[in-house]
């Protein structure tokens, strides 16, 4: 039976610093994407960025705590992180989790791709006309560098909220309803988790797109499956690989989406 691991506080304050490294790596991209409405602000851009670091750090500091409290209930956390805090050696077990990560984040987001230009993008051009443009992933995009460094957001930031904390928090109520033998979680709970972690994210990213073009349907839908569809599977590599290899694979998949893809 596996024991309950306490919240480990080094691993904490790691990964809130790399949450606050990654909102700052973010900013130059949400500033390009939403540079109408700063403009609007009756504040300087000095506080407007102030104020939305000190928010993101006191919810990262939830998140993550409240995170590793959850996966150390549930068999989940950051294995590699803390063997190497343990003093123990990790390149075998980073070499082993790297080319399954890799290749999943950038299959992942080929397929994305694919989805938008055979599916989504014809759809959205005859619901929309010449505004459908506007959700172009190759042709609304910031430039590569600022892409480049906003992966290291998503990469980061959101495996935190979204597995991390999301997931370890419904997989961990999953427990309360049925459990193995050895008192873990039924895999389908982990699946079930999973799923509804990446609709969730999918979902998160619709006020953005409702600024840019009305809601409808079809709108929800592709925001649901583009952005969730890849959640599933870092779902999968942090059940059974640890988060940092969900981190990996996000990063990788951003990579492809927000550097290569803008500088084809």
């Amino acid at each position: 039976m596996n024991t309950i691991k306490p919240v480990n506080w080094k691993i904490f304050f790691i990964l809130l610093a790399g949450s606050i490294l990654g909102v700052l790596a973010v900013l130059p991209y949400s500033l390009e994407l939403q540079k109408d409405i700063f403009a609007t602000l009756p504040v300087p851009m000095w506080v407007v960025i102030a104020s939305s670091l000190v928010q993101s750090t006191i919810l990262f500091a939830i998140a993550i705590l409240a995170g590793l409290w959850l996966a150390g209930r549930v068999g989940l956390g950051l294995p590699i992180l803390q063997a190497k805090l343990a003093g123990e050696s990790v390149g075998d077990r980073l070499k082993a989790i790297l080319p399954v990560s890799i290749i999943v984040g950038v299959l992942g987001s080929i397929l994305i791709i694919a989805l938008e230009v055979y599916v989504f993008g014809p759809a959205m051009k005859a619901e929309l006309g010449a505004q459908a443009s506007r959700l172009n992933l190759q042709g609304s995009q910031p430039v590569a560098w600022k892409g480049l460094l906003a992966s290291f957001y998503g990469g980061i930031d959101e495996e935190i909220l979204l597995r991390l904390f999301v997931m370890s928090l419904l997989v961990w109520l999953g427990k309360l309803v049925t459990r193995t033998a050895d008192l873990q979680p039924a895999p389908w709970v982990f699946w079930t988790a999973s799923i509804l972690a990446a609709v969730l994210f999918g979902l998160g990213h619709l006020p953005a797109t409702a600024v840019i073009v009305p809601l409808s349907p079809l709108i929800i839908l592709r925001a649901v499956v583009l952005n969730g569809l890849l959640g599933v599977a870092l779902g999968y590599l942090y059940w059974k690989k640890g988060l940092e290899a969900a981190i990996i694979s996000h990063f990788s998949a951003d990579i492809v989406l927000h550097v290569l893809l803008v500088l084809l």
